[in-house]
């Protein structure tokens, strides 16, 4: 492949243009609020995002490198095709339904984090139990983008793919490092603007190229290779529904969409930016899901790609840039490239950004240095957004599949932390001992099934699984939900059961070591008083929401009190009193 000097420039223009606007909103960030508050304005931004900003940044959080490029990529290989490329709906829904029962009762009680409640409720020690996996599944979604984003680059410019992933990740970290949320944010609008321009251009011209046939007759009939739609096999089914419910409820518990949420404005505008991203998350698909049945259609024996194709060569995860390329005239193709490869790293900044939050927040500060100070907390997100953009760099130089690290990333949140989540906000008199509980079995029943992705074998065979081509088990069984209702319902049933065996004096009360249950005054528990009243930490947690944005909803959930000002625990009623 010959070194393309306008694709060279296309790249350093679209990047000068996003490192601009990162240091442009860095800058605002610097001039908003007070000293005293530098903290919230990076991970909340002062809680004063609008319709316009919010609805972006909320949107491009999904639709990055690893939405756009493994959309793409799904739809191309052959037997799996449109049927099998869940994410944009399953994504989509997850948005939805996160505006529907989540954001309202997240950003009414005004936490600043999504790990808030878990420490409010459970403890300190939970709160850090809980991290692990929240932090693992942002690092598998950054590394996801940035090796998307590598893979991008390297077909436009020939150069090695890990010098192109480094590029990125430091253009990304630089700018999230100085600005916060708001860099993030204001980016993200420019990122979009980018990605939706550039696609929509590309798109006619790859679609007229002569060695492309009517993608409406490779949808359905068998030309180049297996018909793009897919299809579904009954054996298949129930892997279909474990994989989707995994992507719609397992989309919910990030931080990263939650930090949009807490951003808000009001509650009511926390729910419209869910639902405006959702919407936006299928437009976005839409070309890329194009660009997949075009890769499915060309005889790339006709093109200067020449032989073998794409799937032959592993380079299926790269068929978005080759197609941009290859089908593409020189000035839409540099154009289109540079524009996605300047804008599938808007959901790569988020997840770092997320990842340092909730360290320096929920780990550093409410765990070990309660007194510190702002200008502390903000060095120490700063120092975390290197360290972590450098974690998901490295992870990004050993991937192999887009799409294989989008749902690896998930995984972790669907079955532990997705569960707990319900139970925080929902179930009354849920407690510590049934959370730890909860978070064993689901990550014990995740483990022993296996995963075909890191060569682990199963130890536990459910009814059809069968070896694939590595000797390795695929599970057939939906054990992934199986895993995350086991973990549900654990964390139900122990905490109850815990709370009956003290408070009927079966169990004495000394046996209560983690003061979940019988302990009024427990140093475990972050209650209010901890979490928010504090002069320590001046961030404005339980900021008033403008009364005619909030709606009550407390009549629909067992747990009314996850609606309200006070808190849901009965546990912690009483401290609150004394």
């Amino acid at each position: 492949m010959a070194f393309h000097v306008e694709g060279l420039v296309a790249i350093v223009v679209f990047y000068l243009a996003i490192l601009a606007v990162g240091i442009w909103a860095a800058w605002k960030t610097k001039n908003t609020g007070s000293e005293g508050d530098r903290s919230e304005a990076i991970i909340v931004g002062g809680r004063d995002i609008g319709l316009l900003v919010g609805g972006f940044t909320m949107t491009a959080t999904w639709v990055g490198g690893g939405y756009i490029n493994g959309t793409a990529e799904a739809v191309y290989v052959p037997g799996y095709g449109l049927a099998w490329a869940q994410a944009p709906i399953g994504y989509s829904l997850s948005l939805v339904l996160g505006g529907l029962f989540f954001a309202k009762p997240m950003r009414s009680k005004g936490y600043v984090t999504m790990l808030d409640p878990f420490q409010q409720l459970y403890g300190k020690r939970m709160g850090g139990l809980l991290f692990i996996p929240a932090l693992m599944g942002e690092m598998f979604w950054a590394a996801a983008i940035f090796s998307a984003l590598g893979a991008t680059i390297s077909v436009i410019i020939d150069i090695n793919v890990n010098i192109s992933v480094i590029i990125s990740a430091l253009i990304a970290t630089m700018y999230t490092l100085v600005g916060g949320l708001y860099s993030v944010a204001y980016t993200d609008v420019v990122q979009l603007f980018c990605i939706f321009l550039g696609l929509w251009i590309s798109v006619p011209f790859a679609m007229s190229h002569p060695a492309v046939t009517d993608i409406g007759l490779t949808a359905v009939h068998q030309v180049h290779q297996a018909p793009w739609l897919g299809s579904i096999n009954s054996l298949d089914i129930y892997t279909w529904l474990d994989n989707f419910l995994l992507l719609t409820l397992g989309g919910i518990p990030w931080q990263a969409y939650f930090q949009r949420v807490l951003s808000s404005s009001s509650a009511t505008y926390a729910q419209v930016l869910s639902f405006l991203a959702a919407f936006g998350c299928l437009v976005m698909a839409l070309p890329a899901v194009l660009i997949g049945a075009i890769g499915a259609s060309t005889a790339w024996n006709q093109t200067e790609y020449g032989v073998p194709d794409p799937m032959t060569k592993k380079e299926a995860d790269m068929i978005l840039p080759i197609v941009l390329q290859y089908l593409c005239p020189v000035y839409i193709s540099f154009f289109g490239l540079g524009a996605v490869s300047a804008a599938v790293m808007s959901s790569a900044d988020s997840s770092i950004l997320s990842a340092s939050s909730m360290f320096a927040r929920n780990i550093y500060q409410l765990s070990f240095r309660q007194n510190a100070s702002d200008r502390e907390i903000v060095w120490v997100m700063r120092i975390t957004v290197f360290l972590f953009g450098a974690s998901a760099t490295a992870m990004a130089l050993l991937a192999s599949s887009v799409y294989g690290l989008w749902y690896l990333s998930s995984d972790l949140v669907y079955i532990i932390i997705f569960p707990q989540l319900l139970c925080v906000l929902f179930i009354k008199g849920t407690n510590t001992y049934g959370a730890i509980a909860g978070y064993l079995f689901g990550l014990v029943l995740r483990i022993t099934g296996g995963e075909p992705y890191l060569y682990l074998q199963p130890l536990i065979y459910y009814p059809g699984c069968y070896p694939d081509e590595n000797n390795i088990y695929i599970q057939r069984f939906p054990f992934k939900t199986l895993a995350m209702l086991t973990s549900f319902f654990t964390n139900i049933i122990v905490s109850y059961l815990a709370k009956y065996l003290f408070e009927s004096g079966t169990l004495p009360p000394k046996l209560d070591f983690l003061d979940a249950v019988v302990a009024r005054y427990s140093r475990e528990h972050m209650d209010k008083a901890t979490l928010v009243k504090s002069d320590n930490i001046v961030l404005n947690e339980l900021a008033p929401v403008n009364p005619r944005h909030s709606l009550t909803l407390s009549s629909t959930f067992t747990n009314k009190e996850a609606f309200n000002y006070v808190d849901s625990s009965p546990e912690l009623s009483n401290t609150e009193d004394n």
